[in-house]
Protein backbone atom coordinates (compact mmCIF):
# COMPACT_ATOMS: atom_id res chain seq x y z
CA UNK A 1 0.00 0.00 0.00
CA UNK A 2 1.02 3.66 -0.35
CA UNK A 3 2.29 4.99 2.96
CA UNK A 4 0.43 8.14 4.03
CA UNK A 5 1.13 10.54 6.87
CA UNK A 6 -0.86 9.49 9.95
CA UNK A 7 -1.17 13.08 11.18
CA UNK A 8 -2.83 15.30 8.52
CA UNK A 9 -1.69 18.88 7.98
CA UNK A 10 -3.97 21.91 7.72
CA UNK A 11 -2.72 25.15 6.15
CA UNK A 12 -4.54 28.12 7.73
CA UNK A 13 -4.61 31.31 5.65
CA UNK A 14 -5.98 34.57 7.09
CA UNK A 15 -4.68 38.15 7.11
CA UNK A 16 -5.83 38.63 10.71
CA UNK A 17 -3.36 37.30 13.24
CA UNK A 18 -5.93 36.74 16.00
CA UNK A 19 -8.03 34.55 13.66
CA UNK A 20 -4.98 32.51 12.65
CA UNK A 21 -4.06 31.90 16.28
CA UNK A 22 -7.60 30.88 17.26
CA UNK A 23 -7.84 28.43 14.36
CA UNK A 24 -4.37 27.06 15.09
CA UNK A 25 -5.35 26.40 18.72
CA UNK A 26 -8.57 24.62 17.67
CA UNK A 27 -6.91 22.43 15.04
CA UNK A 28 -3.88 21.56 17.17
CA UNK A 29 -6.20 20.28 19.91
CA UNK A 30 -7.96 18.19 17.26
CA UNK A 31 -4.65 16.47 16.51
CA UNK A 32 -3.64 18.16 13.25
CA UNK A 33 -0.33 19.61 12.14
CA UNK A 34 -0.94 23.31 11.49
CA UNK A 35 0.86 25.71 9.14
CA UNK A 36 0.00 29.41 9.30
CA UNK A 37 0.13 31.96 6.47
CA UNK A 38 -1.01 35.58 6.57
CA UNK A 39 -1.47 35.95 2.81
CA UNK A 40 -2.05 33.91 -0.34
CA UNK A 41 1.46 34.16 -1.76
CA UNK A 42 3.02 32.74 1.42
CA UNK A 43 0.36 30.04 1.47
CA UNK A 44 1.29 28.99 -2.07
CA UNK A 45 4.96 28.84 -1.09
CA UNK A 46 4.08 26.61 1.87
CA UNK A 47 1.95 24.45 -0.42
CA UNK A 48 4.85 23.98 -2.82
CA UNK A 49 7.34 23.08 -0.09
CA UNK A 50 5.31 21.00 2.39
CA UNK A 51 2.77 18.24 2.47
CA UNK A 52 -0.69 19.74 3.00
CA UNK A 53 -3.99 17.87 3.25
CA UNK A 54 -6.43 20.76 3.73
CA UNK A 55 -6.31 24.52 3.23
CA UNK A 56 -8.57 26.57 5.53
CA UNK A 57 -8.66 30.08 4.08
CA UNK A 58 -10.56 33.30 4.60
CA UNK A 59 -12.48 34.26 1.48
CA UNK A 60 -11.84 37.99 1.70
CA UNK A 61 -8.20 39.00 2.04
CA UNK A 62 -6.38 42.13 0.94
CA UNK A 63 -3.77 40.82 -1.53
CA UNK A 64 -4.98 37.46 -2.84
CA UNK A 65 -8.52 36.43 -1.96
CA UNK A 66 -9.70 32.92 -1.21
CA UNK A 67 -11.02 32.29 -4.75
CA UNK A 68 -7.67 33.18 -6.30
CA UNK A 69 -5.89 31.01 -3.75
CA UNK A 70 -8.29 28.16 -4.52
CA UNK A 71 -7.59 28.26 -8.26
CA UNK A 72 -3.85 28.65 -7.83
CA UNK A 73 -3.57 25.83 -5.27
CA UNK A 74 -5.54 23.47 -7.52
CA UNK A 75 -2.94 24.05 -10.20
CA UNK A 76 -0.08 23.36 -7.82
CA UNK A 77 -1.58 20.42 -5.88
CA UNK A 78 -5.06 19.48 -7.12
CA UNK A 79 -5.49 16.78 -4.48
CA UNK A 80 -5.52 19.27 -1.59
CA UNK A 81 -8.99 19.99 -0.18
CA UNK A 82 -9.91 23.66 0.35
CA UNK A 83 -12.40 25.09 2.84
CA UNK A 84 -13.29 28.79 2.74
CA UNK A 85 -14.33 31.01 5.63
CA UNK A 86 -16.86 33.64 4.59
CA UNK A 87 -19.07 36.35 6.03
CA UNK A 88 -22.83 36.28 5.37
CA UNK A 89 -22.47 38.91 2.65
CA UNK A 90 -20.21 36.69 0.54
CA UNK A 91 -21.96 33.33 0.93
CA UNK A 92 -23.07 33.35 -2.72
CA UNK A 93 -19.45 33.78 -3.80
CA UNK A 94 -18.38 30.93 -1.54
CA UNK A 95 -21.06 28.66 -3.00
CA UNK A 96 -19.76 29.50 -6.47
CA UNK A 97 -16.26 28.58 -5.32
CA UNK A 98 -17.41 25.02 -4.75
CA UNK A 99 -17.89 24.73 -8.51
CA UNK A 100 -14.20 25.60 -8.85
CA UNK A 101 -13.19 22.79 -6.53
CA UNK A 102 -13.65 24.06 -2.97
CA UNK A 103 -14.66 21.26 -0.60
CA UNK A 104 -16.94 23.43 1.58
CA UNK A 105 -17.28 26.83 3.26
CA UNK A 106 -17.81 28.01 6.83
CA UNK A 107 -19.64 31.21 7.76
CA UNK A 108 -18.53 33.77 10.33
CA UNK A 109 -18.77 33.87 13.25
CA UNK A 110 -17.56 30.28 13.11
CA UNK A 111 -17.92 27.72 15.87
CA UNK A 112 -15.26 25.33 17.05
CA UNK A 113 -17.43 22.25 16.45
CA UNK A 114 -18.24 23.29 12.89
CA UNK A 115 -14.57 23.92 12.09
CA UNK A 116 -13.57 20.55 13.55
CA UNK A 117 -16.34 18.59 11.78
CA UNK A 118 -15.75 20.20 8.40
CA UNK A 119 -12.00 19.56 8.53
CA UNK A 120 -12.64 16.00 9.67
CA UNK A 121 -14.98 15.35 6.73
CA UNK A 122 -12.46 16.79 4.27
CA UNK A 123 -9.77 14.47 5.66
CA UNK A 124 -12.20 11.54 5.52
CA UNK A 125 -12.84 12.31 1.85
CA UNK A 126 -9.13 11.99 1.15
CA UNK A 127 -8.97 8.78 3.18
CA UNK A 128 -11.89 7.40 1.18
CA UNK A 129 -10.05 8.05 -2.07
CA UNK A 130 -7.00 6.20 -0.73
CA UNK A 131 -9.18 3.36 0.52
CA UNK A 132 -10.88 3.07 -2.87
CA UNK A 133 -7.49 2.79 -4.53
CA UNK A 134 -6.57 0.04 -2.10
CA UNK A 135 -9.84 -1.80 -2.73
CA UNK A 136 -9.29 -1.51 -6.47
CA UNK A 137 -5.86 -3.02 -5.96
CA UNK A 138 -7.36 -5.92 -4.01
CA UNK A 139 -9.97 -6.37 -6.71
CA UNK A 140 -7.30 -6.44 -9.39
CA UNK A 141 -5.32 -9.02 -7.43
CA UNK A 142 -8.36 -11.19 -6.78
CA UNK A 143 -9.28 -11.49 -10.44
CA UNK A 144 -9.16 -14.78 -12.23
CA UNK A 145 -5.67 -15.94 -13.21
CA UNK A 146 -6.30 -14.98 -16.80
CA UNK A 147 -6.20 -11.30 -15.72
CA UNK A 148 -3.19 -11.65 -13.43
CA UNK A 149 -0.78 -9.80 -15.72
CA UNK A 150 -3.08 -6.83 -16.36
CA UNK A 151 -3.18 -4.35 -13.49
CA UNK A 152 -5.54 -1.40 -13.65
CA UNK A 153 -9.04 -0.09 -13.10
CA UNK A 154 -9.02 2.89 -15.48
CA UNK A 155 -11.66 3.09 -18.19
CA UNK A 156 -8.86 3.00 -20.78
CA UNK A 157 -7.52 -0.40 -19.72
CA UNK A 158 -10.91 -1.86 -18.79
CA UNK A 159 -12.13 -1.11 -22.33
CA UNK A 160 -9.15 -3.01 -23.72
CA UNK A 161 -9.86 -5.98 -21.45
CA UNK A 162 -13.52 -5.95 -22.45
CA UNK A 163 -12.63 -5.96 -26.15
CA UNK A 164 -10.11 -8.78 -25.61
CA UNK A 165 -12.79 -10.90 -23.94
CA UNK A 166 -15.21 -10.14 -26.80
CA UNK A 167 -12.84 -11.21 -29.58
CA UNK A 168 -11.40 -14.20 -27.69
CA UNK A 169 -14.11 -16.78 -28.62
CA UNK A 170 -13.59 -16.17 -32.35
CA UNK A 171 -10.84 -17.56 -34.58
CA UNK A 172 -10.08 -14.15 -36.13
CA UNK A 173 -6.51 -12.88 -36.35
CA UNK A 174 -5.87 -9.94 -34.02
CA UNK A 175 -3.40 -7.09 -34.49
CA UNK A 176 -2.42 -5.34 -31.24
CA UNK A 177 -0.98 -1.85 -31.59
CA UNK A 178 0.72 0.14 -28.86
CA UNK A 179 3.93 1.75 -27.73
CA UNK A 180 6.77 -0.37 -26.38
CA UNK A 181 6.18 -1.44 -22.82
CA UNK A 182 2.39 -1.06 -22.77
CA UNK A 183 1.67 -4.76 -22.25
CA UNK A 184 0.77 -6.08 -25.69
CA UNK A 185 1.93 -9.59 -24.81
CA UNK A 186 -0.26 -9.61 -21.69
CA UNK A 187 -3.32 -8.73 -23.79
CA UNK A 188 -2.42 -11.45 -26.32
CA UNK A 189 -2.19 -13.95 -23.47
CA UNK A 190 -5.57 -12.79 -22.15
CA UNK A 191 -7.19 -13.37 -25.55
CA UNK A 192 -5.75 -16.88 -25.62
CA UNK A 193 -6.86 -17.70 -22.07
CA UNK A 194 -10.40 -16.45 -22.71
CA UNK A 195 -10.82 -18.40 -25.96
CA UNK A 196 -11.56 -22.00 -26.95
CA UNK A 197 -7.82 -22.72 -27.39
CA UNK A 198 -7.02 -21.92 -23.75
CA UNK A 199 -5.95 -25.51 -22.99
CA UNK A 200 -3.64 -25.59 -26.00
CA UNK A 201 -0.18 -24.00 -26.36
CA UNK A 202 0.40 -20.26 -26.31
CA UNK A 203 3.66 -19.81 -28.22
CA UNK A 204 5.38 -16.45 -28.65
CA UNK A 205 8.28 -15.12 -30.68
CA UNK A 206 9.83 -11.67 -31.13
CA UNK A 207 10.35 -11.02 -34.82
CA UNK A 208 12.88 -8.28 -34.11
CA UNK A 209 15.11 -10.34 -31.84
CA UNK A 210 16.37 -12.74 -34.54
CA UNK A 211 18.10 -12.37 -37.94
CA UNK A 212 16.15 -13.53 -41.00
CA UNK A 213 17.71 -16.99 -41.33
CA UNK A 214 17.26 -17.82 -37.66
CA UNK A 215 13.73 -16.38 -37.53
CA UNK A 216 12.71 -18.51 -40.51
CA UNK A 217 14.01 -21.70 -38.91
CA UNK A 218 12.38 -20.78 -35.59
CA UNK A 219 8.99 -20.21 -37.25
CA UNK A 220 8.93 -23.17 -39.64
CA UNK A 221 11.50 -25.59 -38.21
CA UNK A 222 14.16 -27.45 -40.21
CA UNK A 223 15.26 -30.91 -41.31
CA UNK A 224 18.60 -32.51 -40.54
CA UNK A 225 21.28 -31.12 -42.83
CA UNK A 226 19.19 -28.13 -43.96
CA UNK A 227 22.15 -25.88 -43.17
CA UNK A 228 25.50 -26.04 -41.42
CA UNK A 229 24.86 -26.94 -37.81
CA UNK A 230 21.47 -28.58 -38.45
CA UNK A 231 22.44 -31.90 -36.86
CA UNK A 232 18.86 -33.00 -36.32
CA UNK A 233 15.24 -32.25 -37.08
CA UNK A 234 13.59 -29.37 -35.24
CA UNK A 235 9.96 -28.36 -34.98
CA UNK A 236 9.16 -24.72 -35.60
CA UNK A 237 6.79 -22.43 -33.69
CA UNK A 238 3.92 -23.18 -36.06
CA UNK A 239 4.15 -26.87 -35.15
CA UNK A 240 4.61 -26.19 -31.46
CA UNK A 241 1.56 -23.90 -31.45
CA UNK A 242 -0.66 -26.29 -33.40
CA UNK A 243 -4.29 -26.11 -32.17
CA UNK A 244 -3.24 -23.17 -30.01
CA UNK A 245 -2.16 -19.54 -30.44
CA UNK A 246 1.00 -18.08 -31.99
CA UNK A 247 1.93 -14.58 -30.85
CA UNK A 248 4.16 -12.69 -33.31
CA UNK A 249 5.61 -9.65 -31.55
CA UNK A 250 7.06 -6.74 -33.55
CA UNK A 251 5.59 -8.17 -36.73
CA UNK A 252 6.73 -5.23 -38.87
CA UNK A 253 10.34 -6.44 -38.56
CA UNK A 254 9.90 -9.61 -40.65
CA UNK A 255 11.58 -9.53 -44.06
CA UNK A 256 9.72 -9.76 -47.41
CA UNK A 257 10.90 -13.36 -47.88
CA UNK A 258 9.37 -14.49 -44.58
CA UNK A 259 6.27 -12.35 -45.22
CA UNK A 260 5.57 -14.49 -48.31
CA UNK A 261 5.88 -17.75 -46.34
CA UNK A 262 3.75 -16.36 -43.50
CA UNK A 263 1.05 -15.31 -45.96
CA UNK A 264 0.91 -18.84 -47.35
CA UNK A 265 0.40 -20.31 -43.88
CA UNK A 266 -2.40 -17.86 -43.18
CA UNK A 267 -4.09 -18.47 -46.53
CA UNK A 268 -3.66 -22.23 -46.90
CA UNK A 269 -2.62 -23.48 -43.48
CA UNK A 270 0.42 -25.21 -45.03
CA UNK A 271 4.23 -24.89 -44.85
CA UNK A 272 7.43 -26.91 -45.13
CA UNK A 273 10.35 -27.08 -42.76
CA UNK A 274 13.64 -25.63 -44.02
CA UNK A 275 15.35 -28.30 -46.12
CA UNK A 276 12.17 -30.39 -46.19
CA UNK A 277 9.67 -31.36 -48.91
CA UNK A 278 6.85 -32.68 -46.78
CA UNK A 279 3.87 -30.31 -46.60
CA UNK A 280 2.80 -29.80 -43.00
CA UNK A 281 -0.58 -28.58 -41.85
CA UNK A 282 -0.95 -25.79 -39.31
CA UNK A 283 -4.02 -24.86 -37.30
CA UNK A 284 -3.06 -21.86 -35.20
CA UNK A 285 -4.64 -18.60 -34.27
CA UNK A 286 -2.36 -15.67 -35.05
CA UNK A 287 -2.09 -12.68 -32.73
CA UNK A 288 0.47 -10.12 -33.83
CA UNK A 289 1.72 -6.91 -32.29
CA UNK A 290 3.51 -3.78 -33.43
CA UNK A 291 4.64 -0.47 -31.98
CA UNK A 292 4.72 1.23 -35.39
CA UNK A 293 2.07 2.20 -37.91
CA UNK A 294 1.74 -0.71 -40.34
CA UNK A 295 -0.16 1.44 -42.83
CA UNK A 296 2.93 3.64 -43.14
CA UNK A 297 5.14 0.55 -43.47
CA UNK A 298 2.97 -0.52 -46.43
CA UNK A 299 3.44 2.88 -48.11
CA UNK A 300 7.19 2.51 -47.62
CA UNK A 301 7.06 -0.98 -49.25
CA UNK A 302 8.30 -2.54 -46.01
CA UNK A 303 5.18 -4.64 -45.44
CA UNK A 304 2.86 -6.53 -47.78
CA UNK A 305 -0.63 -5.13 -47.98
CA UNK A 306 -2.24 -8.57 -48.48
CA UNK A 307 -0.49 -9.88 -45.35
CA UNK A 308 -1.60 -6.79 -43.43
CA UNK A 309 -5.26 -7.52 -44.14
CA UNK A 310 -4.80 -11.16 -43.12
CA UNK A 311 -3.33 -10.11 -39.78
CA UNK A 312 -5.58 -7.12 -39.22
CA UNK A 313 -9.02 -8.74 -39.04
CA UNK A 314 -9.44 -7.17 -35.61
CA UNK A 315 -7.32 -4.27 -34.36
CA UNK A 316 -6.75 -3.42 -30.72
CA UNK A 317 -4.93 -0.35 -29.43
CA UNK A 318 -3.26 -0.38 -26.00
CA UNK A 319 -3.19 3.05 -24.30
CA UNK A 320 0.17 4.36 -23.07
CA UNK A 321 0.61 4.70 -19.32
CA UNK A 322 0.42 8.52 -19.48
CA UNK A 323 -3.20 8.14 -20.64
CA UNK A 324 -4.21 5.97 -17.69
CA UNK A 325 -2.41 7.62 -14.78
CA UNK A 326 -5.07 6.54 -12.31
CA UNK A 327 -3.63 3.03 -12.66
CA UNK A 328 -0.15 4.08 -11.52
CA UNK A 329 -0.79 3.62 -7.74
CA UNK A 330 -2.11 0.09 -8.41
CA UNK A 331 0.89 -0.76 -10.58
CA UNK A 332 3.28 0.63 -7.97
CA UNK A 333 1.71 -1.50 -5.23
CA UNK A 334 1.80 -4.56 -7.49
CA UNK A 335 5.47 -4.15 -8.36
CA UNK A 336 6.43 -3.29 -4.77
CA UNK A 337 4.96 -6.60 -3.63
CA UNK A 338 6.76 -8.54 -6.34
CA UNK A 339 10.21 -7.03 -5.82
CA UNK A 340 10.27 -6.86 -2.05
CA UNK A 341 9.43 -10.59 -2.03
CA UNK A 342 12.12 -11.31 -4.62
CA UNK A 343 14.73 -9.31 -2.73
CA UNK A 344 13.65 -10.42 0.73
CA UNK A 345 13.07 -6.83 1.88
CA UNK A 346 10.34 -5.38 4.06
CA UNK A 347 9.01 -2.10 2.64
CA UNK A 348 5.95 -0.26 3.92
CA UNK A 349 5.38 1.71 0.73
CA UNK A 350 6.36 4.99 -0.92
CA UNK A 351 6.21 8.56 0.32
CA UNK A 352 3.46 10.80 -1.04
CA UNK A 353 5.90 13.12 -2.82
CA UNK A 354 7.28 10.07 -4.67
CA UNK A 355 3.73 9.11 -5.64
CA UNK A 356 3.23 12.65 -6.96
CA UNK A 357 6.46 12.46 -8.97
CA UNK A 358 5.65 9.05 -10.45
CA UNK A 359 2.11 10.12 -11.31
CA UNK A 360 3.26 13.33 -13.01
CA UNK A 361 5.99 11.61 -15.06
CA UNK A 362 5.14 10.93 -18.71
CA UNK A 363 6.57 7.36 -18.83
CA UNK A 364 7.97 7.08 -22.38
CA UNK A 365 8.81 3.45 -21.55
CA UNK A 366 5.30 2.86 -20.19
CA UNK A 367 4.56 0.03 -17.73
CA UNK A 368 7.90 -1.64 -18.42
CA UNK A 369 9.75 1.52 -17.39
CA UNK A 370 7.66 1.90 -14.21
CA UNK A 371 8.36 -1.73 -13.36
CA UNK A 372 12.11 -1.17 -13.71
CA UNK A 373 11.98 2.02 -11.61
CA UNK A 374 10.20 0.24 -8.75
CA UNK A 375 12.59 -2.72 -8.89
CA UNK A 376 15.55 -0.34 -8.76
CA UNK A 377 14.03 1.58 -5.83
CA UNK A 378 13.36 -1.60 -3.86
CA UNK A 379 16.92 -2.81 -4.38
CA UNK A 380 18.55 0.53 -3.51
CA UNK A 381 16.44 1.82 -0.63
CA UNK A 382 17.86 1.49 2.86
CA UNK A 383 14.61 2.57 4.50
CA UNK A 384 11.18 1.06 4.93
CA UNK A 385 9.67 3.82 2.80
CA UNK A 386 10.86 4.65 -0.73
CA UNK A 387 11.77 8.33 -1.06
CA UNK A 388 13.03 10.64 -3.80
CA UNK A 389 16.65 9.58 -3.30
CA UNK A 390 15.68 6.06 -4.44
CA UNK A 391 14.38 7.28 -7.83
CA UNK A 392 16.42 7.77 -11.01
CA UNK A 393 17.68 11.33 -11.31
CA UNK A 394 16.04 11.91 -14.69
CA UNK A 395 12.56 11.20 -13.28
CA UNK A 396 12.97 13.53 -10.30
CA UNK A 397 14.55 16.17 -12.51
CA UNK A 398 11.74 15.96 -15.08
CA UNK A 399 9.21 17.15 -12.52
CA UNK A 400 11.45 19.95 -11.31
CA UNK A 401 12.04 21.14 -14.87
CA UNK A 402 8.33 21.06 -15.64
CA UNK A 403 7.77 23.54 -12.79
CA UNK A 404 10.53 25.89 -13.98
CA UNK A 405 10.96 28.40 -16.76
CA UNK A 406 14.49 28.46 -18.18
CA UNK A 407 15.93 31.97 -18.58
CA UNK A 408 19.10 32.07 -20.73
CA UNK A 409 21.93 34.17 -19.32
CA UNK A 410 21.87 37.66 -20.81
CA UNK A 411 18.21 37.64 -21.87
CA UNK A 412 16.78 41.20 -21.85
CA UNK A 413 14.43 42.03 -18.99
CA UNK A 414 11.45 42.66 -21.32
CA UNK A 415 11.94 39.20 -22.84
CA UNK A 416 12.17 37.62 -19.40
CA UNK A 417 8.88 39.23 -18.36
CA UNK A 418 7.24 38.15 -21.59
CA UNK A 419 8.48 34.56 -21.28
CA UNK A 420 7.34 34.20 -17.66
CA UNK A 421 3.90 35.71 -18.27
CA UNK A 422 3.26 33.67 -21.42
CA UNK A 423 4.43 30.43 -19.79
CA UNK A 424 2.30 31.01 -16.69
CA UNK A 425 -0.73 31.82 -18.85
CA UNK A 426 -0.13 28.60 -20.77
CA UNK A 427 -0.05 26.52 -17.61
CA UNK A 428 -3.16 28.21 -16.21
CA UNK A 429 -4.91 27.73 -19.57
CA UNK A 430 -5.23 31.47 -20.09
CA UNK A 431 -6.74 32.30 -16.69
CA UNK A 432 -5.36 35.79 -16.04
CA UNK A 433 -6.75 35.90 -12.50
CA UNK A 434 -4.88 32.76 -11.46
CA UNK A 435 -1.80 33.89 -13.39
CA UNK A 436 -1.79 37.15 -11.44
CA UNK A 437 -2.12 35.21 -8.18
CA UNK A 438 0.79 32.93 -9.01
CA UNK A 439 3.03 35.81 -10.10
CA UNK A 440 2.03 38.07 -7.23
CA UNK A 441 0.85 40.90 -9.48
CA UNK A 442 -2.52 42.38 -10.40
CA UNK A 443 -4.58 41.45 -13.45
CA UNK A 444 -4.24 45.08 -14.55
CA UNK A 445 -0.45 44.63 -14.54
CA UNK A 446 -0.75 41.55 -16.75
CA UNK A 447 -2.85 43.43 -19.30
CA UNK A 448 -0.48 46.41 -19.18
CA UNK A 449 2.61 44.24 -19.59
CA UNK A 450 1.11 42.19 -22.44
CA UNK A 451 -0.09 45.31 -24.28
CA UNK A 452 3.31 46.95 -23.84
CA UNK A 453 5.13 43.87 -25.10
CA UNK A 454 2.77 43.57 -28.06
CA UNK A 455 3.38 47.22 -29.00
CA UNK A 456 7.15 46.71 -28.79
CA UNK A 457 6.90 43.61 -30.99
CA UNK A 458 4.89 45.59 -33.57
CA UNK A 459 7.54 48.33 -33.55
CA UNK A 460 10.19 45.70 -34.24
Amino acid sequence: MIKLDTKPTVLVVDDQENIRLVLSKILTKEGYNVILAEEGEKALNALREKKVNVILSDLKMSKMDGIQLLKASKLIKPEVEIILITAHGTIEKAVGAMKDGAYDFITKPFKKVIIANTIKKAIEKQALVVENKYLHEQLARSRHDRHADIIGQSDAILNVIKLAEQVAPSQASVLIQGESGTGKEAIASLIHKCGPRKNKPFVKISCAALPESLLESELFGYEKGAFTGAVGQKEGRFELANEGTLFLDEIVEITPHIQVKLLRVLQEGEFERLGGVKVLKSNVRIISATNVNLANAIKQNRFREDLYYRLNVITMSIPPLRERKEDIPLLISHFLKIYQDQNNKSIDGISEDVLDILTDYQWPGNVRELKNVIERAVVLTQDRVITQKDLPENIVKSRVEDRKVTIPFGMPLRDIEKKIIIETLRRTKGDKEVTASLLGITIRTIYRKMNSLEEEDNED
